[in-house]
């Protein structure tokens, strides 16, 4: 699973109104029950074990990154949302700089290999200076999109 399997252009957020890694957590999970990728009833409870797993450790990853992500028996396939903060998120991230790129996933229940391969995936790709680069400068959702779709200009 990498990006483009996850996203369509409604599950981005050109400008994210967060200022915290919980209120872009809240933020990108609000987007995910409005595109009908979890369902309302959910979302409280998917909140909760996204915060619980950010508690144990931040997913802010350093170079403006921030990858929440948690396994949950609420869904049934692999869902996701992007965000982008033009100011930047105070993610508590491994090198204390702010997260301009925030991509939240969630992944079934006991899929654990699925888990890893979708992390790692995501994490090789945000690393990409130019994709970074590319994503920040984009003017919309659908721009952002088509470089996800076509990562590397391959």
């Amino acid at each position: 699973m990498n990006l483009g399997d996850i996203l369509q252009k409604e599950q981005i957020i050109t400008d994210l109104r967060a200022a915290n890694r919980w209120e872009a957590i809240d933020e990108l999970i609000s987007n995910l029950v409005s595109t009908g990728k979890i369902k309302p009833e959910h979302r409280e409870q998917i909140a909760a074990v996204v915060k619980k797993r950010e508690t144990s450790m931040s997913t802010g990853i350093g170079f403006g990154i921030g990858i929440p992500h948690a396994s949950t028996d609420l869904i049934y396939d692999v869902v996701g949302a992007f965000g982008r903060s033009k100011k930047g998120v105070n993610f508590d991230a491994l090198d204390n700089q702010p997260v301009n790129l925030v991509m939240l996933f969630l992944v079934p229940q006991g899929q654990f290999q699925k888990h890893l391969h979708t992390l790692a995936n995501i994490a090789k790709l945000l690393h990409n200076k130019e994709f970074r680069q590319a994503l920040e400068a984009a003017p919309d959702a659908e721009e952002m999109m088509k470089i996800i779709k076509n990562p590397l200009g391959s």
